[in-house]
């Protein structure tokens, strides 16, 4: 084995850190001022010139084909971009970038919804957890019945991402109820805003917005159907499973930023005659999260590197979700612990972080749906320990 990164990916590594540092780490302070005062952290307009300048860098479409445009540089990339943005709390990627499942889409629908994503012409949103279906996504509750050649849709969704934004959702809703519990009887919907369906904001701890989407006779045409009908079941959890590691990359991004923050504050930072770094204490903090960020970076990269061996990795990605969203918790804390009061004020952004970060152990699957997971894959004999290598 060889635990390092071959010579383009440390070359992708740097550049992209170097975007970083240049382009979105000075825009911060306006950042963070801006979210004070209840405005978004970058206007449109910003993000879509810092796409160009990085699209001139050849960083467009991290995993998109080659023939829709994007770069196709794998998973292993994409763990390195994602480890390397979330060095900065600025709101920003590299665009060029569509959901996974509109892939399935035929012809027309690739025209219309694939293709105009990607180029940045339209937004999406996955509309699939509602107020009594989130980990337990067997108990959807919206229905869609057939009217003629179209479906009329009735129901609400909430904590959508992009919900605010998008121009048009794709859309879980049952269709079939005596299928449903059989992991069918569910189908996929490409619903456009414009055919009636609302958003509303929903406030959080976080910076992050999410809303709830409102369908009161929303009328869908037919051909707006995603895959088959009554397959999009299989399509949502796809959608759910594809990337749970990614916040794992998000989390060693930001965590290793914020331990070399509490690193150049210990140095400087003196009490009863010593900097704080000198204490054991804080050498401890230091220590004990420099250990747990390279243990996830790697659990993240392991599970890249097996979507790019195009082996089954959804359990080493449960892994790498939840020992990475609790490692980024864990050094939040003692992050902003090291810089006492200052690290609860709003001058510095740690505490913008710990807010953020509390989210990781929640979306694309709670703690305990890991857990359920993993202990699933073990006890039923699907994985078998020591033999992920």
């Amino acid at each position: 084995m060889y635990l390092r990164l071959n010579e383009e990916q440390k070359m992708i590594q740097k550049t992209v850190r170097k975007f970083v540092e240049k382009e979105l780490m000075p825009l911060e302070p306006d950042v963070l001022r801006k979210e004070r005062e209840g405005k978004p952290g970058i206007t449109p307009e910003q993000k879509k010139e810092l796409q160009s300048k990085a699209k001139h860098l050849g960083f467009w479409g991290i995993n998109t084909p080659a023939e829709y445009g994007g770069a196709n540089l794998g998973q292993m990339m994409q763990a390195i971009v994602a480890m390397e943005l979330a060095r900065t709390f600025v709101p920003f990627n590299f665009g060029g970038y569509a959901d996974n499942i509109l892939y399935y889409g035929n012809e027309q629908q690739k025209k219309k919804y694939l293709i105009p994503t990607i180029n940045g012409d339209r937004i999406s949103c996955f509309a699939f957890t509602e107020p009594g279906a989130g980990s337990d996504t067997r108990r959807i509750g919206m229905r869609a019945e057939k009217d003629g050649n179209e479906w009329v849709l009735n129901g609400e969704k909430v904590f959508i991402t992009n919900g605010n934004e998008a121009d048009f959702a794709m859309v879980f809703a049952v269709t079939d109820k005596q299928q449903q519990g059989q992991g069918g009887g569910v189908t996929c919907f490409l619903v456009d805003r414009d055919m009636g369906w609302k958003s509303e904001y929903i406030h959080t701890m976080g910076e992050w917005g999410p809303a709830s989407l409102i369908f009161e006779n929303v009328r869908v045409p037919e051909e707006n159907i995603l895959g088959e009908l009554h397959g999009g079941y299989q399509l949502g959890l796809e959608w759910i499973g594809f990337a749970r590691w990614i916040v794992g990359a998000r989390a060693v991004g930001a965590a290793e930023r914020l331990l070399q923050m509490a690193i150049d504050y210990a140095k400087q930072r003196v009490t009863f005659g010593q900097p704080i770094a000198e204490r054991q204490a804080i050498q401890w903090m230091i220590a004990d999260s420099a250990v747990e960020i390279e243990a996830a970076r790697w659990l993240v990269f392991h599970a890249a590197w097996m979507l790019d061996q195009g082996m089954d990795n959804r359990h080493y990605a449960s892994m790498a979700k939840l020992f990475g969203a609790n490692m980024g918790n864990r050094v939040v804390d003692r992050v902003l612990q090291i810089h006492g009061g200052m690290g609860y004020t709003k001058e510095l952004p740690i505490e913008r972080w710990y807010r953020e970060a509390r989210l990781w152990r929640i979306y694309d699957g709670t703690d305990e749906i890991q857990r359920l997971i993993i202990s699933r894959n073990l006890l039923k004999g699907h994985v078998k320990l020591g033999e992920s290598m």
